[in-house]
């Protein structure tokens, strides 16, 4: 009875550390243990700069929709395209050293211009601007080479070029191209779906070497039968090709949430998209910029709660990124240098956060927009507010903890208790090779918390076993 009584008591105590997980497809490990990576919104509005006839654009990124701009006209900023300061290596280089594991570049954004030679679309890069290269092979070649997994976002069900593409959200022809082709009820999605979708996802799964995401947007009017049609193609040329869930129709291999994180612990694939400034494509006014320390913060959260975390950045129309952006990202590289181990290949636990201090701080300030509101896709809803607080993750035997925003000498962890905790037997700094004192205790796991390494982000990750 005594034995049976010791090996229930060591179950439940194994179980107080078990991560949340589910089955997770071979194709997805990779994914799953990669955490964070970088977004890129690149095209013909970056070199608009968020300006259109020397005014500040509605729209931002979108200003061909927001503005009412004809394709004739919009068409005409390829005629400037020269982005002759692209560096795909330097690109790379740089979300290696930040410590992202992948990138997503948009190959066709809502306005249905090409950032790839498409040998179907004449509207395209190659063809249209003096530029007169694919900038993709080159970002594709570097980041093959320097181990960083490649893929592709690809605007679904919007394409202002295309006299084809109808759009349901929010309203009827709400996100359509009404100014050169008014009549919605004369398109026939599956026209364009023929004539310009299924030839570019064949185009770019063969192009450029291997693709590991195929990242969709905005699935709206496609039909089923047409999203298993793609999910098809891209499974038969490229099997090990990740599909996010934008493909439509209850498919695909993640969801997406965009600007925000979720509420609670999801156990199946999910992606949080956030942008570093504050829209997705370059916008010469747009100075808000998060903090490493908020966006670090984000990072967490999102993989605490399960996810991944895909940070954009906003290159110019010369093919830089921003300076601002490259600060941070260099800041965020430096930390994750010491602590990505904590991070990558982790899982969620029972709880994802613990609260220390309810005081606040307001890290980041929106700008409010009022005659030239950006009216869709920068609504950032991800928490502004700096809060002292624990992020809990699970790693092989290990619970890891890190410590955010705190500012007291000693920390006490309450959920790591003797009475809710099975018994500690090491508390490690991540990163650190020195030794830390602590003692778990009724009241809680209590370490003597050191310095923070990289003042900008005064986060400290502890492994637990």
């Amino acid at each position: 009875m005594k034995n049976i009584f010791i090996l229930l008591v060591t179950i439940c105590m194994g179980l107080k550390l078990q991560a949340q997980t589910s089955a997770i497809p071979a194709k997805m490990e990779w994914w799953s243990d990669a955490k964070f990576g970088m977004f890129i919104h690149w095209g013909l509005y970056s070199q608009a700069a968020g300006y259109w006839k020397g005014h500040k654009a509605k729209g931002g990124g979108q200003l061909m929709l927001n503005e009412k701009i004809p394709l004739e006209e919009y068409s005409k900023i390829a005629l400037d395209f020269k982005p002759i300061k692209f560096d795909a290596e330097n690109w790379v280089l740089l979300a290696k050293n930040a410590g992202q594991k992948y990138i997503v570049i948009t190959a066709k954004h809502h306005d249905g211009f090409s950032m790839f030679n498409s040998p179907s679309s004449k509207y395209n890069i190659k063809v249209c601007t003096p530029y007169a290269k694919d900038p993709i092979k080159d970002l594709a070649d570097a980041c093959h080479k320097h181990g960083i997994k490649f893929g592709f976002y690809y605007s679904l069900g919007r394409d202002w070029e295309d006299p084809d593409v109808p759009t349901n959200w929010p309203t009827k022809g709400a996100r359509s191209n009404l100014v050169d082709y008014p009549n919605e009820d004369q398109k026939v999605f599956n026209r364009y779906f023929e004539r310009k979708v299924k030839p570019q996802i064949k185009e770019l799964l063969t192009q450029y070497g291997t693709i590991d995401i195929l990242w969709f947007d905005t699935p709206e009017m496609i039909s089923p039968t047409e999203s298993k049609e793609l999910l098809t193609i891209i499974n038969t040329i490229q099997p090990n090709c990740i599909i996010n869930s934008r493909i439509g129709n209850n498919l695909g291999d993640y969801k997406v949430l965009e600007q925000k994180i979720g509420n609670t612990i999801q156990t199946t694939p999910w992606e949080s998209c956030v942008t570093i400034s504050k829209d997705w494509g370059y916008v010469k006014y747009d100075s808000v910029y998060k903090s490493p320390e908020l966006i670090t913060r984000h990072l967490l959260e999102t993989v605490a709660k399960g996810g991944n975390y895909l940070l954009n950045v906003a290159p110019t129309g010369l093919g830089e990124i921003t300076q601002p952006a490259r600060e941070r990202l260099e800041t965020i590289g430096k930390w994750m240098l010491q602590n990505g181990v904590g991070i990558y290949g982790t899982r969620p636990w029972k709880i994802d956060r613990e609260i220390l201090d309810k005081t606040t701080t307001e890290m980041v300030s929106i700008v409010k927009e009022t005659e030239n509101e950006m009216k869709d896709g920068v609504k950032d809803i991800t928490p502004k507010l700096i809060t002292a607080d624990v992020r809990f993750l699970s790693k092989g035997n290990s619970l890891i903890a890190f410590v955010s925003s705190y500012k007291n000498k000693t920390v006490v962890i309450k959920s790591l208790a003797t009475a809710a905790f099975q018994p500690i037997k090491k508390v490690e700094p991540i990163g650190y090779k020195i030794k830390v004192k602590w003692k778990q205790t009724p009241e809680g796991l209590l370490i003597d918390m050191p310095s923070f390494s990289i003042p900008e982000i005064p986060i400290v990750g502890f492994k637990i076993i």
